[in-house]
């Protein structure tokens, strides 16, 4: 038995050194293109005036800052559910800058906001958390209006 037990422990360090391993910078782009497709699927739920499929993109333990700190899933789409009401959303936005952690599990999402016109109103940041079912989602959002979201 003690055989197996030292093998396991000089096996140790090369397990740690491979787990410490970074990814490759397609690892990251392909990380950072799931999240562009997340973002893009979520801001979609806006313009088909879809609340429940916007609430499946918001982390429970989320936080949006607007005018002040809505947290939590429930207090997010309680906040958000009078932007999908009428026939026409009342802003859109995309994606123009994505950019994921090296653990894979993290990333953010920065991009304009417009009206309906399509004047740009604010830019938006996003930190997406990959959870363990696999799934994107949004765990921290926040805009600032246009006149401060100079690139």
């Amino acid at each position: 038995m003690r055989p197996v037990l030292l093998a396991c422990a000089l096996s140790l360090p090369a397990f740690h050194a491979a787990a410490a391993t970074l990814p490759s910078a397609a690892d990251l782009a392909a990380a950072a293109a799931e999240v562009r497709a997340a973002e893009t699927a979520f801001a979609k739920t806006m313009a088909d005036r879809r609340l429940d499929r916007f609430t499946e993109f918001v982390a429970e333990d989320a936080v949006f800052n607007g005018n002040k700190p809505h947290i939590g899933r429930a207090a997010v789409v309680e906040t958000w559910k009078g932007f999908f009401d009428g026939p026409q959303a009342p802003f859109s936005w995309a994606p123009d800058a994505v950019a994921a952690t090296a653990d894979g599990r993290h990333a953010v999402s920065t991009g304009l906001a417009r009206d309906p016109a399509g004047k740009v109103i604010s830019r938006f940041t996003t930190i997406w958390r990959k959870d363990g079912d696999g799934r994107w989602r949004v765990v921290v959002d926040q805009g600032v209006d246009a006149p401060d979201c100079a690139r």
